[in-house]
């Protein structure tokens, strides 16, 4: 695989750190050792895995000439909260379309990622039911802006196409990279899968490489089979992009679906729990979408035997943590 023939941004311009969590390990049992890939780290406003999308699909819309950037994503979208501190970065405008995906919760003046949509100055916000065609919604909002004499680029929700899908092949390879340097040697990787872009990246890159470490991704939304099979069509479509001869086979995709709870960003008590535990022992921040639903599925394998004993499991935090201040009332109550 050459990605260095991709064009990028450069907004990642430091491999993110794998920290040992030997507390948190601890009140696990200690009969696992558990290290995080610290995407939380990374650049952009509030930091999160996105950014490492956003190199990717940013450099392709300022190839294309455009001026403004139209995204999408839930009321609390850390996607869109990235996608906008680039674009203000860079120059661009930026509109996001919002999905209302639980009836009656969006605050225009609600904390946590709303807050800071307003405070990057987002140029228009439009809000849509659960459910709404977000592709379509955004092809409304760029026809508008066309009428305008505006050039814009939409990126998908969660830039979880084959071009942001790349930026997660990268973080593959810098994750294997990292690890020979520090004589490392991870049984499983662990990571949240969502709109599907950063599980399926990170799967290209493990099989392109030839890692034989397994990838599993804990669902924060889908049953398990819709996800997988979601996961498995964007990993093959971005192997092909990439340069990766061999077709990924099916069985290189697994997720857990049993963490999701009653629905999309909706608390879960096991998400709290995991929340307060990895903040209480090791002083890191989840988020309660994605990064704590998804941890709280490690702790759930890790109680229940998943992984063998003496093993070293990898989980990838894709950050989000402003959505915290969101969520108040459940972490208080």
């Amino acid at each position: 695989m050459n990605l260095a023939k991709f064009p990028r941004r450069g907004y990642v311009e430091t491999a993110t750190p794998i920290e040992a969590v030997p507390n948190f390990s601890k009140a696990l049992g200690g009969k696992v050792n558990i290290f995080i890939k610290r995407d939380d780290l990374l650049p952009g406003c509030a930091g999160g895995n996105k950014t490492r999308k956003l190199d990717f699909c940013i450099a392709d819309a300022l190839e294309q000439g455009a001026d403004t950037i139209i995204t999408c994503g839930a009321i609390q979208s850390n996607h869109c909260r990235l996608t906008l501190s680039w674009a203000v970065k860079e120059g661009l405008d930026c509109h996001l379309v919002l999905e209302e995906r639980v009836a009656g919760t969006y605050n225009p003046d609600a904390s946590g990622n709303n807050f800071l949509f307003q405070l990057m100055g987002v140029k228009s916000t439009k809000v849509v039911p659960g459910g709404s065609d977000m592709l379509g919604e955004m092809a409304k909002v760029a026809e508008q802006l066309k009428k305008e004499g505006r050039k814009p680029y939409i990126i998908p929700g969660g830039a979880s196409n084959t071009i942001g899908s790349t930026g997660y092949v990268a973080c593959a390879e810098e994750t294997l990279r990292q690890a020979f340097e520090s004589s490392l040697k991870l049984d499983h990787i662990v990571v949240p899968s969502g709109s599907a872009g950063t599980h399926a990246g990170f799967v290209v890159g493990m099989f392109g490489c030839n890692a034989n470490i397994p990838v599993s991704g804990v669902n924060v939304s889908r049953p398990k089979d819709v996800q997988e099979g979601i996961v498995l069509k964007l990993a093959r479509e971005t192997a092909k992009r990439v340069g990766v001869k061999d077709e990924i086979p099916a069985e290189a995709v697994t997720c857990f679906d049993a963490y999701v709870g009653p629905g999309y960003s909706l608390p879960t008590e096991s998400m709290v729990e995991a929340v307060k535990l990895l903040a209480s022992t090791e002083g890191i921040l989840l988020d309660p979408v994605y990064s704590g639903k998804a941890m709280a599925g490690l702790i759930d394998l890790v109680r229940k035997g998943h992984f063998p004993e003496g093993s070293n499991v990898m989980f990838l935090h894709t950050g989000g943590s402003p959505a915290l201040y969101a969520y108040l009332d459940t972490f208080r109550g």
